[in-house]
């Protein structure tokens, strides 16, 4: 489910936050009564910014749609044909698997070198599972710009061992490595039926469904083993019941198949555990069950030591699932969520899961049809979901949501989301007890393009009616929030109450805006909540719509560094507006949002405003005048623009003749430097810089472009805008 909240709101729109990120993603130490927060993992990542290299790193970025955005840690380096990243291994490993992005329609692969020899093997990198379109939910743009790929070395490493990655033929962004010890196939249990037995292909050319449906019908009761291969499945699996299918692990035994199991109802005592099973989904399509398990497991069932990748959605779970376990398992790009319990979930734990890069909420409960009922999502790490929340509870009774590690949310969502959207009936609502304990979220919150305006961290949303339930918020560390840390809101517009809420123990270091954002009625009680690094405020408080109610705000001691309010309901707080003195060496544009009179083909606005020099807006064609206005969020007194085309020699020189104007409010702009000629020259970086007379305020920048002499459009490929 995707929570992307349509009601337009009636504030004043605010931009992307510029926030600078940690360029590390860490676990951090939440509140001290709680134990470190996520997956106990096999595997250690590390950052491609934090290694040694030739690439060019890109970001922090916040922009939604950007490569640096929907990047772990909001950075990345990116490589062209010949450069490289160099990766220190920091614990004995034997395997490696890379979060990476190429340019749309484009193919090719790493090549892979061990302490500096190059291995035979290379890294397969392609975008054909990336780059995806949800033009049905609004606010989407293209999305799902990262993939994922693995390898066994063929060698072991040790820590401090160095494995580069070099580009040949494409470019490729490189994101994040992780590298295990993966180990080696297990043995075939005793007395298991092996789907090879019953004619499976393990070279993956012959079609294994028939096999893997025998074998199961011959294992009631016992085992359904998976040898190691690769196993070609073209249709799913139904009538699964009674019976346990287990591989040699997930790097030995692989299932190539986008359904796996696909039923509606089982008498449950399901067990899946120790294979892969990798799609071939390529975009999303909500009425086809391209999922690896659609529907039910029964009661008592169990799902561990899987690698799910390619699929729509991991686990899409109705009917009957009471008492499933969901651990140990690895969920990787999805085009939808990684798992989602669609009612009638009982008693069901979903714990120490990783998952990254799942195109909409990434854990999800949804209360259709019957309530999901004392049910848990528990230490689990969920990194990068890039279409919605991290984990999303909608209606329920008695949840619980403890001990997760959740970051980079981008475009829609929080990093949890606590809610009464029913997006279908009959849905129901939250009830009973809902424990939110020990989470620790870093760098989640998103600007919502349909409120334009931001969501917090951790959202309490009585988007389709009041909250009642009790809601135990415990020890939630927020970090780096590009906006707020802690959200109430009727996500509809219809200002339905959020109360019964309680907030105690939180630790915010670094909150873009403020720490509680208050848009709707109710009420809630803070404890021991201290926060540093605060951008603007301590407290939003304007509930939406004007003259709905009051949400109060209750002091029950033990808070520091928040006591503030933002006064100013007609306009939303900027991420750092409330530091008096700002970075004068900040960009002031980048993230910003953009407009422009046109742009050709793929080279849009936002490319002028994004970080990267090496790709571009480009306006229109054969139609001077033309424009490029950036709105800076407040008025400032710029000093100094650096323009910039892509720094490569195939990049001719040109003259581009233009004018700065500027407007305080977005409608009457005045003449700040007179049209000119501006020489863009590969030999100097096709870099030009524009002084601007002292004592400007503008919010709104704009380039006015009358000529290039290099092509018929205006082009840029950032323009910065300083202070100094």
């Amino acid at each position: 489910m995707s929570a992307t909240g349509s009601a337009v709101r009636s504030m004043s729109a605010i931009g992307t936050a510029v926030a600078v990120a940690a360029g590390m993603l860490v676990v951090l130490a939440p509140a001290p009564a709680h134990a470190a927060a996520g997956a106990t993992l096999p595997f250690t990542s590390v950052e491609a910014e934090a290694a040694a290299g030739t690439g060019t790193r890109i970001g922090p970025d916040y922009t939604q749609g950007t490569l640096a955005s929907e990047a772990s840690g909001r950075r990345a380096v990116r490589l062209d044909a010949g450069r490289r990243v160099e990766f220190t291994v920091p614990r004995a490993a034997n395997a490696v698997n890379v979060a990476y992005s190429v340019p749309d329609s484009q193919s090719g692969s790493l090549a892979v070198y061990v302490n500096g020899q190059r291995l035979a093997r290379t890294l397969p990198v392609t975008s054909k599972y990336s780059y995806v379109d949800t033009p049905w939910i609004a606010g989407s743009r293209t999305h799902h710009l990262y993939d994922n790929s693995r390898m066994l070395l063929g060698r072991n490493v040790q820590a401090g061992d160095t494995v580069a990655l070099e580009a040949t033929g494409v470019q490729v962004t490189v994101d994040v490595a992780d590298f295990e010890q993966a180990p080696d196939p297990a043995a075939k249990p005793s007395g298991a039926v092996s789907v090879t037995d019953k004619g499976a292909d393990p070279g993956g050319q012959g079609d294994s469904t028939q096999a893997f449906r025998a074998a199961i019908a011959a294992a009631q009761g016992g085992t359904v083993w998976i040898p190691p291969g690769e196993y070609r499945l073209t249709s799913s699996l139904n009538g699964v019941q009674n019976v346990t299918l287990r591989g040699a692990g997930h790097w030995h035994s692989i299932v190539r198949g986008s359904r796996f199991i696909d039923q509606t109802s089982s008498s449950g005592n399901v067990h899946l555990k120790d294979f892969a099973v990798i799609g071939e989904v390529t975009e999303r399509v909500d009425s086809s069950p391209d999922n690896f398990v659609n529907g039910s497991l029964g009661p008592n069932s169990s799902v561990s030591g899987m690698w799910l990748q390619h699929l729509k959605v991991g686990l899409w779970l109705t009917g009957v699932n009471d008492d499933l376990v969901v651990e140990n398992n690895r969920f990787l790009d999805m085009t939808a969520d990684g798992l989602n319990l669609n009612g009638n979930a009982r008693g069901v734990r979903v714990r120490n899961n990783f998952l990254r890069n799942q195109g909409d909420d990434a854990l999800a409960m949804w209360s259709l049809n019957a309530p999901d009922v004392n049910s848990s999502f528990e230490n689990n790490t969920v990194s990068q979901p890039n279409l919605a929340n991290g984990i999303a509870i909608y209606g329920g009774t008695d949840i619980t949501v403890r001990g997760n590690l959740i970051s980079d949310t981008n475009a829609l969502g929080s990093g949890i989301a606590i809610s009464n959207q029913k997006f279908l009936d009959p849905f129901h609502p939250l009830s009973g007890t809902i424990t939110v304990d020990g989470n620790t979220l870093v760098r989640t919150g998103a600007m919502n393009p349909n409120w334009n305006h931001p969501m917090g961290a951790l959202r309490v949303d009585s988007y389709d009616s009041a909250i009642e339930a009790q809601v135990r918020i415990t020890g939630t560390t927020v970090t780096d929030s590009p906006y707020s840390a802690f959200e109430f809101v009727s996500g509809s517009g219809r200002g339905f109450a959020a109360r019964n809420i309680t907030v105690d123990g939180a630790t915010v270091n670094g909150a873009g805006t403020v720490v509680v954002q208050a848009e709707t009625q109710g009420a809630a009680v803070f404890r021991d909540v201290t926060a540093t690094g605060v951008g603007a405020a301590g407290v939003y408080n304007c509930p939406y719509p004007s003259g709905s109610g009051t949400f109060t705000v209750t002091d029950g001691g033990g808070n520091s560094g928040w006591n503030s309010t933002w006064s100013d309901c007609s306009s939303w707080p900027q991420p750092g507006q409330g530091n008096p003195d700002p970075d004068p060496d900040r960009n002031l544009t980048r993230g910003r949002p953009a407009t422009a009179t046109g742009s050709q083909d793929v080279y849009t606005r936002g490319k002028a405003v994004d970080g990267d020099a090496n790709i571009y807006w480009e306006s229109a064609n054969h139609a001077f005048p033309q424009s490029l206005t950036v709105d800076l969020g407040s008025a400032q007194a710029v000093r100094r623009l650096v323009l910039k085309l892509p720094p490569q020699t195939a990049w001719g020189a040109r003259t581009q003749t233009l004018s700065v104007q500027g407007s305080t409010e977005g409608s009457a702009y005045t003449t700040v430097v007179a049209p000119k000629d501006y020489r863009f020259d590969p030999a100097t970086g096709n870099t030009v810089t524009v002084s601007l007379p002292s004592g400007t305020a503008l919010r709104h920048l704009r380039l006015h472009v009358t000529g290039n002499t290099g092509w018929p459009a205006a082009q840029f490929s950032e323009v910065e805008a300083y202070l100094r």
